[in-house]
């Protein structure tokens, strides 16, 4: 017997009104869609529907790993601590690492991801070269705690994952794998119809030194990015910044009188000048408390993560600090710095020779402060944050810029892990070595969300077919009856037996609450069953998508819907499927 989802033995709870907390587009529509309810803060059940829909995000996923030849597994959720001591990160993680003591004293974490689990699980069983490569993934729960989960799924504190990892003999093997790799999430991405870019990234709490973010564009998407027309792309926290700071030429340095100017844009506005012009300072000091100052174009912001690749432990200092330093906050500049203060700036500003700064003294600056003759620079390096206009690092023309959000990202972690967990294989020439480890994640129910934040409209989803929770939904206007009924049966019964996915909405409800729970959940075709069409020996067919009614003959409508011989349908999203048959 063909089976036809019924709404009246469904468990779908719709909403009319948006939840109060609930933000995004993907947030209120998901909820009230009933395909998930919250539970606590940053923690979400999936209902029926929801799990539909997240069953088939992570059948795309399997499909793709196995096609490139990773074989699934099944890790535990929740891990020992003594590997997380192993590899280091049990302290260095920080505070979203769930930690938790069994009856016995043991520690353990919640997973937050895999890398330990995996390679304590391989170091005992792969031993030789000839078994490498080997490359293993799961879909697991991780649980991170959030210090503020927000926006439904796509910050949750526990969420599904794919995680996958592979182990190499070589540079060479590891880079077809994450090559490969690469190409099976751009397909993923594409099968579950998302707009997206593949940009440059930080490997973050990972390791790694290469890595690369699958973000799905979006106005509310967490992730800004830039990106140019050459097709280079970047999170706009790893991007390379290449700022254009301007100079204020004077014939000498001259110290000014600037009351009550504290900020770039104060300063800016006072000299009449663009804020490129002028130079920001901030303070810091290292792990060892060693005073540093830095400078950037005052048209930019300090870039956390690169800052802190170049200086180990560095941390900005306090208006306590700054005041016993003897530094003065809105008013600091190179010339006559604190003795024994290290300088440091970012690299665009090397070629700027004459600097408006402050004068290191409340309500003076400097204009003309030369390089090399008033001050000297200790060190140079990227140290600004990436945004639009920014010259592209390939090819020079001025950046774009988009907002997004991630929804895989692929990471060669080299030896990181098996270094330091002694996990190692017997190498052709007989010597001990460890892995090349690569690292692979796709977030399943953040892509579910990503897909509702590009396909929505004010009366709800948009689900493409290769992820919707059905095809199809039939609606009867009347139930009960011995016309309608029937005919809406024998419909869902001819589509269902061509293999299309059907829902019937037999609810004893009034017509307008069909239609608005059919297009707040989103089915992608809607068949609407009435008495009047029927006397004429027709129905009327709407395509969610434009919002497009077309009447097709009763006897003919199945066969005119049937879109499963469609080769894109198997392997795309099915959006211009659907367009085909209003055309």
């Amino acid at each position: 017997m063909t089976n036809i989802m019924r709404m009246s033995k469904m468990y779908a709870p719709t909403l009319k009104e948006d939840p109060s907390d609930a933000e995004l587009a993907s947030h209120r529509l998901l909820l009230r869609a009933g395909m998930m309810r919250k539970n606590a803060a940053g923690l979400y059940s999936f209902l029926p529907l929801g799990m539909r829909v997240l069953g088939k995000v992570e059948a795309i996923v399997n499909e793709e790993m196995d096609n490139i030849g990773a074989e699934r597994i099944l890790m535990p959720f929740v891990q020992p601590a003594d590997i997380w001591h192993e590899s280091g990160r049990w302290d260095d993680y920080g505070p979203e690492l769930a930690r938790m003591t069994d009856r016995h004293g043991v520690e353990y974490c919640l997973g937050p991801t895999h890398e330990e689990l995996i390679t304590s699980l391989v170091r005992n069983e792969l031993r030789s070269y000839k078994q490498l490569p080997a490359y293993l993934y799961q879909t697991q729960v991780k649980f991170r705690d959030e210090i503020r989960p927000r926006f439904g799924l796509m910050r949750s504190r526990e969420f599904m994952m794919k995680d996958g990892y592979s182990f190499h003999a070589t540079q060479e093997s590891l880079q077809e794998t994450y090559d490969e790799t690469s190409d099976a999430y751009a397909r993923m991405c594409d099968r579950m119809g998302l707009t997206w870019r593949a940009v440059e990234a930080d490997s973050g709490q990972i390791g790694g030194k290469v890595t690369t973010e699958f973000m799905a564009l979006a106005e509310y998407g967490e992730a800004e990015l830039v990106y140019c027309e050459c097709g280079y792309a970047a999170d706009a926290e790893a991007g390379e910044c290449i700022p254009h700071p301007t100079e204020y030429a004077r014939d000498g340095m001259e110290k000014i009188s600037t009351p009550g100017i504290h900020t770039i844009e104060e300063l800016a506005g006072f000299l009449d000048i663009p804020e490129s012009s002028c130079m920001k300072a901030l303070s810091g000091k290292d792990a060892d408390g060693k005073l540093i100052v830095l400078f950037i174009p005052g048209d930019h912001e300090l870039n956390e993560i690169k800052i802190n690749r170049e200086v180990l432990g560095f941390e900005l200092l306090t208006d306590e600090e700054m005041v016993n330093h003897g530094l003065f906050k809105g008013s600091m500049g190179p010339v006559g710095l604190p003795e024994g203060t290290f300088v440091m700036a970012d690299r665009s500003l090397k070629d700027v020779s004459q600097w408006a700064v402050g004068a290191n003294e409340e309500g003076y600056h400097y204009v003309g402060a030369r390089l090399g003759e008033d001050f000297t620079v200790d060190a140079w390096a990227d140290l600004c944050t990436v945004k639009p206009g920014d010259a592209c690092p390939h090819c020079g023309k001025a950046l774009e810029g988009a907002r997004g959000i991630e929804v895989s990202q692929v990471f060669q972690l080299g030896t990181k892990y098996s270094e330091s967990m002694g996990a190692t294989f017997m190498d052709e020439d007989g010597t001990e070595k460890p892995f090349i480890m690569g690292c692979y994640g796709v977030g399943v129910s953040r892509s579910m969300a990503a897909v509702v934040e590009q396909y929505h409209d004010d009366q709800g989803i948009i689900w493409p077919l290769s992820v919707a929770p059905a095809h199809v939904c039939v609606i009867p206007l009347t139930v009960g009856d011995d016309v309608v009924a029937p005919a809406a049966e024998k419909i869902a019964s001819e589509l269902a037996e061509r293999g299309i996915e059907v829902v019937i909405d037999d609810r004893k409800e009034r017509a307008g609450v069909k239609f608005a729970d059919a297009d707040l959940i989103g089915w992608p075709l809607q068949v609407v069953v009435g008495k009047r069409g029927l006397a004429e020996g027709k129905v009327e067919v709407k395509l969610r998508k434009t919002g497009q009614k077309r009447d097709f003959a009763v006897d003919e409508v199945a066969e005119a819907l049937d879109f499963t011989e469609k080769a894109d349908f198997k392997k795309e999203a099915g959006l211009d499927v659907l367009d085909e048959l209003f055309a």
